[in-house]
């Protein structure tokens, strides 16, 4: 008996000590979003406010805040690294940054634009817009650039000459609040950031300041591999084989490593294919001329057909993308050859579930360019015009264009004077290094105005990449608080000199997916009764459990409610507020009502892309940044475009 009371007691107990478990404090206006702080360098987490002594914190690791309390003058923050009631300590407000909704900017490179100008305040920086390109912001720009800045000039730091890569060397420039403007006419916007390096220097850097490692390149091919294909195979090696002779005779080997990644169809319905995709040689074997023969000289077309006339292409590419180990890697190149068109993410055969612009954001993730090479056979002509649109959507390069090129009839002879053509200018790029000048190309072999064109193109990236590789540093950008900067470039408004990222943790990319993978199955599911699809999600949306910090949650107010999704609470206030407005969160449930079936579907089929873009985003563990420097688990983070965002 005693026992039992005893038992009884500490239940009693624990649901007591869960009711006083601490909550933070929310953001002013809001309901489910809770107060959160960054740290600076060198803050420090105290026992108690006030404390002279205390524990140094990681830089711009993020907080919950618990509470607030002044003392002689200063605010303290108590915070914690949870939402659940876990403390950490107190924080002196001087020593953190607000960032409530994870908003970043990512820099551009600065080639080929005017480098990013921060300003005191809002009120100058809309002055200097509304004389966009005029002699004023000449006059700013040059003094920044010289390091001349008067003590009472508007502006106060401006961005490094040399490129940072965020996926290489991570940083923080959080925006605390944004302004719509026009700049010409073109629509701008006004963002206040913060930004505190993460080291303790300032970023004082020059493209003389570069890194001093030779520059390599990593080039993957992916092959079909399906019936037919071995005399396209055997090409493929001697051209690898011209160029290891090339680089061997220059004492150039190891700049340029090559990896070969084969695919089929889908083998699950086709057994006698034996694979789907398989890597045959990696970027590290294709470091020696002799593994990679011995590898290649394994592979051979297949040798009983496939379902139809498309392969699952994108099993391959997706292998050569996520496979292939690409640290290290200055340029990095995938060139997909084949002679049917790919399978999309919709299709039943497909392995990957990915669409072409799914697979297409994943490779522009890692750096990565896609070349493809589309064999133009008369036996596939009937998918020549569909494989054709697609190839040339999944090879566009930012800032270059697409990167494709169709043989004619699939002619081996043309098709290896455009392979030779392709791999010799891309070794010889990293063979002249730091050589950053671009130069004329005359198309080889032939005077082909197709082939000129791509050997352009494939020009004009290698001076990309060389440049980005001159000008990337391990520095951080300007130590400043509080400034103004503008997202376009004053004197060429039409480009973006920014990225605007939301860094999401991967637990709330994984609640994202599974709520709108919810949201889609219902309205799928719903397709042909428009008011029972309206019912069953407002019954999900009563059914999913509140909380208040994960994406997608709903709230005890709005679950079942309102004529949105935002409205019904599937997407809570955290994106609220954010300076984008997609589709899927402003979509009015009556205007879906009165779309006809086809105008749904191809939202659906809209929805199910980011759907399969979130996945694929988070099951790539290599992708995600910890910013306390351990491994990869729910609370890393990774910078997401908002236009990728629901």
């Amino acid at each position: 008996m005693i026992r039992k009371s005893c038992f009884l007691l500490l239940v009693l107990l624990s649901a007591q000590a869960l009711a006083d478990t601490k909550k933070p404090l929310l953001m002013e206006g809001k309901s489910t979003l809770y107060q959160r702080v960054l740290t600076v360098p060198e803050a420090r987490l105290h026992d108690q406010p006030g404390d002279r002594q205390g524990v140094v914190a990681i830089p711009f690791s993020a907080f919950y805040v618990y509470e607030r309390k002044m003392l002689q003058g200063a605010q303290w923050l108590l915070v914690g690294a949870d939402r659940h009631g876990g403390l950490a300590g107190w924080l002196a407000e001087k020593d953190s940054i607000s960032w409530n909704q994870g908003l970043t900017v990512v820099f551009r490179s600065p080639v080929g634009q005017d480098r990013v100008l921060m300003l005191r305040d809002k009120t100058a920086l809309k002055a200097l817009a509304e004389d966009a390109g005029g002699e004023e912001y000449r006059q700013l720009y040059e003094q920044a650039v010289q390091g001349r800045l008067p003590a009472d000039s508007p502006v106060v730091a401006i961005q490094p000459a040399s490129h940072i890569d965020i996926r290489e060397n991570f940083y923080l420039v959080p925006i605390l609040d944004f302004e719509d403007t026009w700049l010409g006419t073109e629509q701008a916007r006004m963002l206040k950031i913060a930004s505190v390096p993460l080291s303790g220097e300032e970023s004082r850097i020059t493209a003389q300041d570069g890194p001093q490692k030779e520059y390599t390149a990593g080039l993957v091919f992916v092959i079909d591999a399906s019936l037919s294909m071995d005399e396209y195979i055997q090409r493929t090696r001697e051209a690898v084989m011209k160029i290891y002779d090339r680089l061997g005779d220059a004492g150039q080997l190891g700049k340029v490593n090559f990896g070969l990644v084969a695919f089929r169809d889908n083998a699950g319905v086709a057994p006698g294919l034996d694979y789907t995709a398989r890597t045959f040689v990696t970027l590290e074997q294709g470091r020696d001329p002799g593994v990679f023969l011995e590898k290649v000289d394994q592979l051979a077309a297949a040798r009983v057909s496939s379902r139809d006339f498309r392969e699952d292409a994108y099993a391959g590419v997706q292998q050569a993308i996520e496979g292939m180990g690409w640290q290290g890697y200055d340029a990095r190149y995938v060139v997909l050859i084949t002679d049917a068109g790919a399978r999309e993410g919709g299709d039943s055969l497909s392995t990957t579930g990915l669409s072409t612009p799914v697979l297409r954001q994943l490779a522009q993730d890692r750096g990565i360019a896609l070349f493809v090479l589309h064999l133009k056979t008369p036996a596939e002509m009937a998918n020549h015009e569909v494989a054709e649109a697609q190839y040339r959507e999944l090879s566009d390069f930012p800032g270059i264009g697409s990167l494709y090129y169709g043989v004619p009839t699939g002619d081996v002879e043309k098709f290896g004077t455009v392979l030779d053509s392709l791999a010799g200018q891309i070794s010889a790029q990293v063979a002249q290094g730091l050589e950053a000048s671009p130069q004329s190309t005359e198309p080889e072999a032939e005077q082909n105005a197709h082939l000129g064109e791509l050997q352009s193109k494939v020009e004009k990236l290698g001076y990309a990449l060389r440049m980005q590789y001159l000008q990337q540093t391990k520095g951080q950008p300007p130590r400043v608080f509080n400034a103004w900067m503008l997202d376009r470039d004053f004197r060429q408004p039409q480009r973006q000199a920014v990225d605007v990222r939301v860094l999401l943790t991967r637990d709330q990319l994984s609640d994202l997916h599974d709520i709108l993978r919810q949201v889609l199955r219902t309205a799928e599911d719903g397709l042909l009764s428009p008011q029972n699809f309206l019912n069953e999600l407002k019954s999900l949306a009563a059914t999913i459990s509140r909380n208040p910090e994960e994406l997608g949650r709903t709230t005890a107010t709005t679950a079942g409610e309102g004529n949105s999704l935002v409205d019904m609470g599937f997407i809570g206030d955290y994106i609220e507020g954010l300076p984008y407005a997609g589709e899927i969160m402003s979509l009015s449930l009556d205007d879906w009502q009165n779309w006809p079936a086809g105008q749904q579907i191809e939202f659906l089929r809209r929805l199910e892309e980011k759907i399969t873009y979130y996945r694929a985003l988070h099951d790539n563990t290599d992708l995600w940044i910890s910013l306390d420097n351990g491994p990869v688990s729910g609370d890393s983070v990774f910078p997401l475009s908002l236009d990728k965002l629901p």
